[in-house]
């Protein structure tokens, strides 16, 4: 990705009338994005965009998150998700592609807003026979019907529809369109939304989506249950909460594999009152819910930041002490994950001064800021349709904004964990080539011992079955370069076996030194393990699973030379 530099520039400006607080020293960097929604004017053209770029500009926001995938289609073109039939601006236009040309030549970044779970909002099907509604909705069958589905057997909540995120292959064509952004546009982020279950929608009590067919079927065979489970049943709802984490999981590896510099970020609910000394998080409405766990995320290192949609009406007392609540929880947050943590504001909900103060409020406690939207940034432009009023409502907000809360420009702020590090020998989570692993270290002899686990499925042989648990699985022990190859002596460990087996704590070992594999002045051993389950992927697409004694990497020395 682009790295810019942006030049401080003093500004005065005219605003709205009211009386501002003082303003403080613009910091060196903060993150100030704005959500540029994909339903309003905005994206629809060049000089559409040439307005966003500017007007972000003259606010000194450094980030905008451009609507892309909105339901299961794309504003742009280069993606696996269809191309939009609402872009007013024919091929070759491609939105996203020139919001990235002219944004970037501002200094600005642009994160690609991507819809995860929001299907079609009519019923009257899309007219691109390839969108997934047409393919995998309401005509579809068994597997093949991604459809998320109620307790009461709906499908719709009004007029909207959802896919069911427990659907394997929901999630792969997913994964794949995040996948097809990343390669194919030069962003600095994906920003996921909607990356939850639907808000509940009946009277009885618990989250009452995630009872598709398929989800049933795989809820069953994971717990050995056979019951239909109540949306209040807390092993059910771990369940879909866990499916949620799996596709947060899959789309963060996919992202470092393709590119390990984009940030990826979450729009995160905040409904009700923040965590605090008298609500825990499991309590909390994201978490409870809508079954969205993105304190977990944090703290799993899945995601860089968190966005949260703080969405409150500062003029009523109830709604802005939930605004002051949920900042304090992100603030507890960040200092306990060092992730980047920033409180969405609804601006079309308040009045521009009522705005200036929540923005104050964010960033006085060192948060992020982000509006929304664009389109609408005040009460009295989302309560108008005159475009000329959304402008000038756009422009007041937008001068009022720099004159009090963001007096200079700013740089968003750096993510150190974004560098490429050494898992083997560096203690901590990491995230390289779209994996995730985790290594603890300590003192051996004169040398330092590492222990790297990798996240992957482990397939068991269980009570007569083979078993899928997605767990932390151990991958190697490495011996830091600390001992020369003289200190480690006749230690097996650090001498080329020949191929010949040896034995030690009754198993069967073999290690191989200054080899192509492991390079000189390294060596690596191996152990017969017993047992080992192997998958074999049949031509349906199905698996099945033997088990063989299997040579596997144990693990590793370095020499000091």
């Amino acid at each position: 990705m682009r790295k810019f530099i942006t030049l401080a520039i003093a500004a005065l400006l005219a605003v709205v009338a009211f009386q501002p607080n003082p303003a403080a020293a613009a910091p060196v960097s903060q993150w100030r994005s704005l959500w540029v929604d994909a339903f309003n004017p905005g994206l629809s053209s060049p000089q559409q965009i040439a307005q966003v770029v500017a007007d972000a500009k003259a606010a000194n926001v450094n980030t905008l998150l451009v609507q892309s995938v909105r339901r299961f289609d794309c504003f742009c073109t280069k993606s696996t998700y269809p191309r939009s039939s609402t872009i007013a601006t024919p091929v070759p236009f491609d939105p996203l592609a020139e919001v990235i040309r002219q944004a970037h030549a501002a200094g600005l970044r642009v994160h690609a807003w991507f819809n995860v779970g929001t299907l079609w909002n009519s019923t009257t099907p899309p007219a691109d026979p390839a969108h997934v509604y047409n393919t995998h909705g309401p005509s579809a069958t068994g597997a093949n019907r991604w459809l998320d589905k109620r307790y009461d057997g709906g499908e719709l909540s009004g007029s909207n529809s959802y896919v069911d995120l427990a659907n394997p292959a929901a999630v792969d064509y997913i994964v794949a369109g995040a996948n097809s952004i990343v390669r194919n546009y030069d962003v600095d982020g994906i920003n996921l939304d909607y990356i939850r279950y639907p808000d509940r929608t009946g009277t009885i009590a618990g989250n009452d989506w995630g009872y598709s067919a398929t989800s049933l079927q795989r809820f069953r065979a994971a717990t050995g249950r056979t019951d239909t489970p109540l949306p209040s049943d807390q092993q059910f709802s771990q369940w879909r909460r866990d499916q949620v984490t799996n596709v947060v999981r899959r789309i963060s590896q996919t992202v470092a594999a393709a590119d390990t510099s984009v940030v990826l970020s979450v729009n995160a609910i905040s409904y009700g009152d923040g965590p605090s000394a008298t609500l825990s998080w499991q309590a909390s409405a994201p978490y409870a819910a809508v079954l969205q766990d993105w304190y977990g995320w944090t703290k799993a290192k899945l995601i860089d930041a968190v966005v949260l949609m703080n969405y409150k009406r500062q003029h009523d007392a109830a709604q802005a002490a939930m605004f002051t609540s949920w900042n304090q929880f992100l603030v507890r947050v960040r200092n306990e994950t060092g992730r980047h943590m920033i409180s969405g504001a609804a601006l079309y909900l308040n009045t521009i001064p009522n705005s200036v103060r929540q923005a104050q409020a964010v960033t006085s406690l060192g948060l992020g800021w982000s509006g929304f939207s664009y389109a609408n940034t005040s009460q009295a432009a989302a309560a108008s349709t005159s475009l000329t009023v959304k402008a000038e409502q756009r422009r007041q907000t937008f001068a009022a904004l720099k004159a009090s809360v963001f007096t200079a420009p700013a740089s968003v702020p750096a993510m150190p964990w974004k560098t490429p590090v050494d898992v083997y020998s560096t203690p901590g989570y990491h995230q390289v080539n779209g994996r995730e692993w985790r290594t603890t270290c300590e003192p051996y002899s004169q040398t330092i011992r590492c222990r790297t686990d990798i996240w992957a499925t482990a397939v068991t042989y269980t009570g007569g079955r083979y078993v899928k648990t997605n767990t932390w699985v151990f991958n190697n022990l490495t011996y830091l370069p600390y001992m020369t190859r003289a200190q480690w002596g006749s230690n097996p460990l650090a001498n080329d076996s020949g191929g010949k087996v040896f034995y030690s704590g009754g198993r069967q070992w073999k290690t191989e030194c200054d080899t192509a594999t492991t390079g000189y002045g390294g060596c690596r051993s191996y152990i017969l393990s017993l047992g080992v389950v192997h998958a074999v992927r049949n031509p349906d697409g199905t698996w099945r699973y033997y088990r063989a004694d299997t040579w596997v990497f144990n693990n590793m020395v370095r020499f000091k030379l």
